[in-house]
């Protein structure tokens, strides 16, 4: 795997002047009781831009040049919907980020990375949601192996969810765990180390996230929302008890997936209220 620069990203985020802070929602039906996932770390914050969508809420970051987070709401109707929908988008650059903040094809050309969406294509109930799912704010440096194995289970699993409770409200994201940090390209798209999908079920009043290494062997683990918070500097669902973030609801496990990557993946079961597993 090839990549073009080696950062320092704790001084590099201590670096950058703030251009464009995080706006204020304007998209609530995307979020757990209206309330937009919330950046607990000020570095994250740093050149943030919230763009709603059709059926997804995303907060593009022009430091790591993609998501921090993305927010859906999914009802078994738009689950239902998704499936009926042929992929059919084009990865594209975000035309409403400033040129400076956003990712261009050429930073994934010859990285040896997938595109890894964070709101899934898949997750998405017509033809203009999914094109737009496909914009370069909503996606992640994401290992092949990753993203065509366990994370597209994830994706399956989540919607089957959606289908099953009703209604859930998911958030995904990166992690960038470390004090140096890979990246991609002229633009510098910084490369997780992780990546995580958080799911609240308004029908048991529960939430928990899956967490996975962002590697060609990645392992995937159950989470508390107290637990990816701490881990990651975001609070996917801040207008959540304390209560229900310590504890981990079970989640499915991931379906399998469609793709045959033939992949040396490994599921594994970690503490659910403890992330010591996948960093």
């Amino acid at each position: 795997m090839m990549f073009h620069r080696l950062l320092p990203v704790v001084l590099m985020l201590l670096s950058v002047p703030a251009m464009a802070s995080a706006q204020p929602a304007t998209c609530p039906s995307m979020f757990a009781d209206g309330v937009p996932p919330a950046l607990l770390n000020a570095r994250l914050e740093q050149r943030t831009t919230l763009l709603c969508n059709a059926a997804y809420a995303v907060a593009a970051s022009g430091v790591t040049h993609g998501a921090l987070w993305s927010a859906e709401h999914l009802t078994a109707g738009s689950a239902e919907a998704a499936r009926q929908v042929a992929r059919s988008g084009t990865f594209h650059p975000e035309e409403r980020l400033p040129q400076a903040d956003r990712a261009e094809l050429s930073d994934y050309r010859r990285s040896g990375l997938d595109r890894g969406h964070m709101a899934p294509s898949g997750d998405m109930p017509d033809a203009q949601a999914q094109q737009e799912s496909f914009s370069l704010a909503n996606i992640v440096p994401q290992a092949g192996l990753l993203n065509r194995g366990l994370w597209a289970g994830i994706e399956s699993a989540v919607r089957d969810l959606a289908t099953k409770e009703g209604e859930i409200f998911v958030v995904t994201g990166p992690a960038f765990q470390g004090q140096r940090l890979r990246s991609i390209g002229p633009n510098a798209v910084l490369v997780p180390t992780s990546v995580w999908k958080a799911v609240y079920d308004p029908q048991v009043n529960g939430a928990a996230a899956y967490m996975c290494t962002n590697t060609q062997k990645p392992r995937c683990n159950p989470v508390s929302i107290a637990a990816l918070t701490r881990v990651v500097g975001i609070d996917p669902f801040p207008a959540l008890t304390d209560a229900v973030k310590r504890i981990a609801m079970k989640l499915p496990p991931p379906a399998t997936s469609r793709y045959n990557t033939r992949s040396n993946v490994r599921r594994t079961r970690g503490s659910a209220g403890s992330a010591s597993n996948i960093q």
